[in-house]
């Protein structure tokens, strides 16, 4: 079974680079990817949300740990800039291999994205980190690293990509954040892909760096009220 799922994924990685080399004409870098005060912000934000992890990683560490059996930390590949690949960071929120379970649960969702509000892979704990974002902490790493952005896109899998047609592909002419617009406008409660595109586009359009400090500030109110987590 594991073997079946890594020869499947290979050929999925092995699409998404062939469609990435033919480049599409709109695979042009947005002028936020060279902005000197969007980076900064990034490095800044990203160093105080790495201390708040060191904070709190060791009693959710030992809340995953006690809840299910399996890793603390889950890591991904997904897609960001140009569609480039790289590796994304979260807290474990769900049963150990929990993507080779992924075709047994239905997609509430219509696109390319995939949601369910009660799905079973979710562990307890789990789903109190996805209700909360804690979640999503370590990926402040990813920001720091230069390969998210506190504010940007939802960053794809490599299932997603390799399906996406032309128009999909404006939408990672930004770097992937930790929010943006799909996030402060719905959250998963947007279940069409096609929404969350227009909102990634709606972004691209309306950027600018006081603009991505106006998504943080409405991000602390979604996570503070809850709105549209599940």
């Amino acid at each position: 079974m594991l073997g079946s799922n890594l020869m499947i994924n290979s050929a999925i990685s092995s699409s998404v680079n062939t469609q990435i080399a033919s480049s599409t004409p709109y695979s042009t870098p947005h002028r936020s990817t060279q902005s000197i005060l969007k980076r900064a912000i990034d490095i800044l934000g990203s160093l105080v949300g790495l201390i708040f992890v060191a904070i709190v990683f060791l009693p959710i560490a030992i809340a995953i740990k006690l809840d299910s059996p399996g890793p603390i930390l889950y890591s991904q590949e997904r897609h960001g800039l140009l569609g480039q690949s790289f590796r994304m960071y979260k807290f474990r929120s769900m049963i150990d291999r929990a993507d080779t379970l992924k075709s047994q649960v239905e997609n509430e969702a219509q696109g390319l994205i995939f949601k369910n509000q009660q799905d079973p892979r979710i562990t307890r704990v789990g789903r109190f980190l996805r209700k909360t974002s804690l979640d999503e902490l370590p990926q402040f790493w990813n920001v720091l690293r230069g390969e998210m952005s506190l504010v940007g896109t939802r960053p794809p899998t490599s299932d997603e990509v390799a399906q996406y047609s032309n128009h999909h592909w404006q939408r990672l002419n930004v770097k992937p954040g930790l929010t943006g617009e799909w996030q402060v406008n719905g959250r998963s409660m947007v279940k069409d892909f096609e929404d969350i595109v227009q909102l990634d586009l709606r972004y691209q359009d309306q950027w600018t760096p006081f603009y991505d400090l106006q998504l943080i500030m409405r991000t602390f109110y979604v996570l503070i009220m809850r709105v549209g987590a599940f």
